[in-house]
């Protein structure tokens, strides 16, 4: 079940950048938990599809041209480890951002069920019981 785990996730951050909101939810349980940790949202915590949508909303309040440019997928079975950049640009202010970008992905029946995102690589390796 892991590689498709990867798949699924590949899959999700594709429908993310192209802000198919729809194809992301497909990829998501129900209940999905959704940990931001976008800059201007504070880190607050998602519930649900619909939180998720409502995630988006902010974020798009705030930013704009959000990408999420993954280098390197690390399979953990029931868990990926995606580290990564995130380039955007301010939605007022014009002000392009570039910085380190990082998610710990959990899976229950093949969907996503918990997402974790981290400023740090470091602590992202550490939440997930990995450490470099």
């Amino acid at each position: 079940m892991s590689q498709e785990n990867v798949e699924t996730y590949k899959r999700a951050v594709e429908a993310t950048n192209r802000r198919d909101l729809d194809a992301l939810v497909e990829e998501l349980d129900p209940q999905v938990e959704w940990h931001s940790a976008l800059v201007g949202l504070g880190t607050a915590v998602y519930r649900g599809t619909e939180g998720v949508r409502e995630l988006f909303r902010d974020a798009d309040e705030t930013l704009e041209g959000m990408v999420f440019e993954v280098s390197e997928v690390r399979d953990l079975s029931d868990r990926v480890v995606a580290l990564g950049r995130l380039r955007a640009r301010g939605h007022e202010s014009g002000v392009e951002t570039d910085v380190s970008f990082n998610q710990v992905v959990d899976f229950r029946n093949g969907k996503v069920s918990r997402l974790r995102s981290f400023l740090d690589r470091e602590d992202a390796l550490e939440a997930a019981g990995l450490s470099e």
